[in-house]
């Protein structure tokens, strides 16, 4: 499954090489609420054809009203704000108080933006990172390759927009907790792999959109290693979570974590180290996993680890200088 990221400008791309033209339009600043986050996207075809969203549907509107009037800029970006008023709150739908700004940039027919619109498609085919820079006077791309993500920035001449894979979620062992936390992380934009390499925990497996893997984990793990990938343990089978812990505290995961008890955590940590695994390593690791809420059931649990990589993600991100980028 692609993200909305991915067909936007893997759609911008067609248009362009089928001769059609269009905009490409970006939240590149929010107030207040807003109901999509910094970053969204939106293709608008030439025909009036809407691929993504910025809102709720309102805004999705005025544009296309403003495309019917002849109102949108062919040459160069503009950026257009909404929600200056409590008026335009009502009518676009935005939270009170919240105001937006859009950045619409006129799609270039020509070979070197679509080399560049293509580049940046295949990158993210291939779970690798890009950093767009727009000169927002000309409407010039510059592409950049980045090992992170980071915030959006806009200035009075420049958008620097960072575009990565989406997140995915590898889960050690076919259980019911990796089913509700399967579900979850499916809802939230989650690619999730299920490893078991135990064929009859797989023929169980019933959670569409989850992917089975019937490798044994460490395989698994480095098969799927990268800065936008988590692995998380919940066999409670030392045979079968050491094998991906050992494999996973050395690769550069986003995040480590491992199902079981305070107990349970300080035996395995101990096994770990008899491993040859680093302190270093051993202290990326999230043992007991998830945020301590008091979950009980396997939902409750899920939603404690689902938190964290939310929360997570979100330090992640406030740790970023926007300023020095």
């Amino acid at each position: 499954m692609k993200s909305i990221e991915q067909i936007v400008l893997a759609g911008a791309l067609d248009l362009l090489k089928n001769g059609g033209h269009g905009w490409l339009c970006t939240v590149v600043k929010t107030f207040g609420a807003s109901p999509r986050p910094l970053g969204s996207m939106l293709l608008l075809s030439g025909n009036g054809a809407v691929t993504g969203s910025l809102s709720g549907g309102c805004i999705e509107d005025e544009l296309l009203e403003k495309l019917q009037r002849g109102e949108l800029a062919t040459l160069q970006p503009e950026i257009l704000e909404y929600g200056v008023s409590a008026e335009e709150n009502e009518r676009f739908g935005l939270p009170c108080g919240g105001r937006m700004q859009i950045l619409l940039e006129p799609l270039m027919a020509s070979a070197e933006f679509c080399s560049l619109l293509n580049e940046l498609c295949e990158a993210l085919d291939t779970r690798l990172a890009k950093r767009r820079r727009v000169d927002l006077r000309s409407g010039q791309w510059q592409l950049e390759d980045v090992f992170r993500c980071e915030p959006l920035v806009i200035r009075e001449d420049v958008l620097i927009q960072d575009f990565g894979p989406r997140y995915r979620l590898l889960l050690i062992g076919a259980n019911e907790l990796a089913r509700c936390i399967s579900e979850i992380a499916l809802a939230m934009d989650y690619r999730v792999v299920v490893c078991d390499p135990r064929e009859d925990r797989r023929e169980q497996w019933s959670v569409s959109g989850a992917e089975l893997n019937s490798s044994m984990p460490d395989e698994a793990v480095s098969e799927f290693a990268d800065p936008y990938t988590a692995v998380i343990t919940l066999t409670h089978d030392p045979r079968i979570d050491d094998m991906a812990l050992m494999q996973a505290l050395t690769e550069p995961l986003f995040y480590v974590g491992a199902l079981g008890s305070e107990r349970t955590s300080t035996k395995r940590r101990a096994r770990l180290k008899q491993l040859d695994i680093s302190d270093e390593q051993i202290d990326r690791l999230h043992a007991p996993v998830g945020l301590a809420i008091g979950s009980k059931s396997a939902m409750e649990i899920a939603v404690a680890i689902m938190a964290q990589l939310t929360q997570l993600r979100s330090v992640s991100l406030k740790k970023v200088d926007v300023g020095d980028v």
